[in-house]
């Protein structure tokens, strides 16, 4: 892979816009001073009026462009690295949602066959299990007779056939088990994200007390906060697990995610997509696991209930709400797309933010904050 250099853009370092020179060698980041010399033979990338960002990193996505997780081979999770990957997102999670452990096996299979034969473009980094520790009375869009109390061998089977693989994990503390499953999923290198719960307060104390570190759309499919009753909603709120958060302008209210920033400090929340197979696509009928979906004016609902079932969002989209939600500069907003996930899923020593050495995976915003180049471990996949 040949060298390259970005210049005259103004770099993300040390959550602040500056002067610098990003280079790219064997996919990894090299910085070097405004103006240094370029080595002869590189490729020079002119990001004159340009911002130079980390790549985005989505926890949070069941699918995109007519690929729904739950089905999907590996074939198709690479065409969800190629969308992801135009729209800013070069790392991310494949979100499975609750399903029979014949399909959920399935679905680890196609992760590590992806894995086996190389990632171009956006790095599939590993597996959310969304469920099925989850309770049915915030189930969402899960499948209710797929539900089951917290089971540490099925836990552990799953981890060692996706070969360690499995990253994130949400449960319902109030579960039968689920308590106790949460550090045997830490054991397993899994992080833990409570969500999908009516759990009380003193409940979901518990479960973060015994390992959660974060929550699973929050304010989304969840208790929510009451004076005498704070629920999982106050113990989210008051705790320093990361809230998952999707700013899309219909899971959150701007006013929600405004609190959810102050209450929390922009360290503790992380941008996630919840993105369906209609993600990329218009309005029409798709699916989500074995749940059939509508999407209007780009509002995905269940066709049985009418309930939210995820949403059609993309994170370069989900940067640029959060800036008209909060009025806050992109350097303060940042971190909540990239460094924040990396921190939570253990992959700060290599993704996150621009940084010698570390995986050059990297954005060009133009002056409308619209991806217009985007590098993947060094490697140009758009513009």
């Amino acid at each position: 892979m040949p060298q390259t250099y970005i210049v005259n853009g103004q770099v993300y370092l040390d959550r602040r816009f500056q002067p610098m020179t990003v280079g790219m060698h064997g996919g990894v980041i090299r910085l070097l001073p405004p103006g240094a010399p370029i080595p002869e033979g590189a490729e020079t990338v002119d990001a004159a009026g340009m911002k130079v960002v980390p790549g985005f990193i989505d926890v949070h996505t069941h699918g995109g462009v007519g690929v729904d997780v739950n089905g999907a081979d590996a074939d198709d999770l690479e065409k969800l690295c190629r969308f992801f990957a135009g729209n800013g997102t070069t790392a991310w999670l494949c979100s499975v949602l609750t399903d029979t452990v014949e399909q959920t096996n399935w679905c680890i299979d196609q992760f590590k066959a992806h894995k086996a034969v190389g990632q171009p473009t956006a790095e599939l980094l590993g597996i959310h299990l969304e469920g099925p520790f989850l309770a049915a009375e915030y189930k969402g869009a899960m499948p209710e007779h797929l539900l089951r109390a917290g089971d540490p061998a099925l836990l552990g089977a799953y981890q060692e056939r996706a070969e360690g693989n499995i990253r994130y994990l949400t449960v319902s503390p109030e579960a039968e088990g689920v308590i106790g499953l949460i550090p045997e999923a830490q054991r397993l290198g899994i992080v833990a994200a409570i969500g999908h719960s009516g759990a009380d307060y003193e409940t979901s104390m518990e479960a973060i007390a015994a390992g959660a570190r974060a929550c699973t759309h929050t304010f989304n499919a969840m208790g929510l906060f009451h004076q005498h009753r704070p629920a999982i909603m106050g113990a989210v709120l008051e705790s320093d697990v990361y809230c998952e958060m999707i700013c899309d302008g219909r899971h959150l209210h701007p006013g929600a995610v405004r609190l959810l920033i102050k209450t929390k400090g922009l360290d503790r929340v992380v941008a996630v997509t919840d993105s369906i197979m209609a993600a990329g696509l218009p309005d029409g009928r798709y699916h989500l696991g074995v749940n059939d979906v509508v999407v209007e004016e780009g509002d995905a609902k269940l066709a049985s209930t009418g309930v939210r079932a995820g949403s059609t969002l993309t994170q370069d989209t989900a940067l640029r709400s959060l800036m008209a939600f909060t009025g806050q500069p992109m350097e303060e907003l940042l971190p909540a797309l990239t460094e924040n996930p990396a921190r939570l899923i253990g992959v700060l020593d290599r993704k996150g933010s621009i940084a010698e050495g570390k995986d050059a995976d990297l954005v060009l915003l133009d002056g409308e904050n619209q991806v217009r180049t985007v590098f993947c471990r060094g490697r140009r996949v758009k513009g």
